[in-house]
């Protein structure tokens, strides 16, 4: 069996990381976990629990867990309702065929003469679903699984430490706009918890590019919107991977999409939509965001965006 070689994509909700994750889909080394990965379990507990869903979180596991009650304490809703109740699911008709069964089966097996440790667990939720994808379009260069979830910087020590050689790109986009687009699901944040929430993720991101320099990048979707093969073909080259044409638009199991919806809020990654969804704020609001994200708007170089919204 090959080296397990992670990416983990974070990004705070709405701030561009479905867009990234679709964006490395195209690439020929990876293997692009289809949905949001979801690796949180019930398991946990500790500070930033009233924080962020436990869905977002890094999982935990009790002692005496079996392959199959991890399977089943991995929170991974997008997959599981896809593959349960398909009818429900919001990818449907995204033509990806996989048997839940053989998915389990590979977990297993993955998991055998190994030990019942948090990093086995998660090597054989990824492994096990490539294994188990029937229709995977493979390039045969895959070398490297790549996962996608909210606010998943958190968690960024225990990813380390349970894969030392993973690295993590952290997704930000300016409030203004990723809160514009929250505020279009039918459970929002409002504005001051959503700017504390964008606050702490970035507050993190930024500590932890300095902590583990070369490991941890940050990337603005701004300016992979902008121009993707610049800022994308950047952020693969510093980690050590060639940019792919294909990465320079969404895709899906390697076939190009039109607009990155369902996997997103996020139709169009532009920069002009990006601004309009900006402008879609009311005064009162965009006073708010610039007022609770004052420490952090500059230091990601927001501070021109700012005053052309007028905010």
């Amino acid at each position: 069996m090959s080296a397990f070689k992670l990416i983990m994509i974070s990004a705070m909700y709405e701030n561009g990381g479905n867009t990234m994750h679709r964006l490395l889909d195209g690439h020929p080394r990876f293997y692009v976990y289809p949905f949001e990965s979801q690796v949180g379990t019930g398991a946990g507990n500790d500070f930033l629990t009233s924080y962020v869903p436990i869905r977002y979180r890094w999982p935990e596991f009790s002692g005496g867990v079996t392959p199959d009650q991890a399977y089943e304490m991995f929170w991974d809703e997008e997959m599981k309702t896809l593959l349960r109740v398909p009818s429900r699911s919001k990818f449907r008709d995204c033509g990806m065929k996989l048997d839940e069964t053989a998915r389990r089966a590979a977990f297993r097996k993955v998991c055998e003469g190994k030990p019942a440790t948090r990093a086995t667990f998660v090597e054989a939720y990824y492994r096990s679903t490539f294994e188990a994808w029937e229709n995977f379009n493979r390039t045969g260069q895959e070398d490297t699984w790549v996962g996608y979830n909210p606010v998943q910087c958190l968690d960024t020590d225990k990813i380390f430490q349970d894969f030392p050689d993973a690295q993590v790109i952290h997704v930000v986009r300016n409030p203004f706009s990723g809160f514009s687009d929250t505020i279009k699901r039918p459970f929002p944040l409002g504005p001051v918890r959503y700017a504390w929430t964008w606050n702490l993720c970035q507050h993190m991101a930024l500590t932890y590019k300095e902590k583990y320099a070369g490991r941890f990048h940050i990337i603005r979707f701004e300016d992979f919107a902008a121009d993707p093969n610049q800022a994308v073909g950047g952020l693969l080259e510093a980690m050590g991977y060639g940019m792919s044409e294909k990465c320079a638009y969404p895709s899906f199991n390697g076939e190009r999409l039109r607009e990155v919806y369902p996997w997103g809020t996020i139709r169009t990654p532009t920069p002009a939509a990006n601004l309009a969804t900006a402008n879609e704020l009311s005064a009162e609001q965009k006073k708010i965001l610039r007022t609770e994200c004052a420490v952090m708007l500059p230091l990601l170089g927001y501070s021109d965006l700012t005053r052309e919204i007028g905010a």
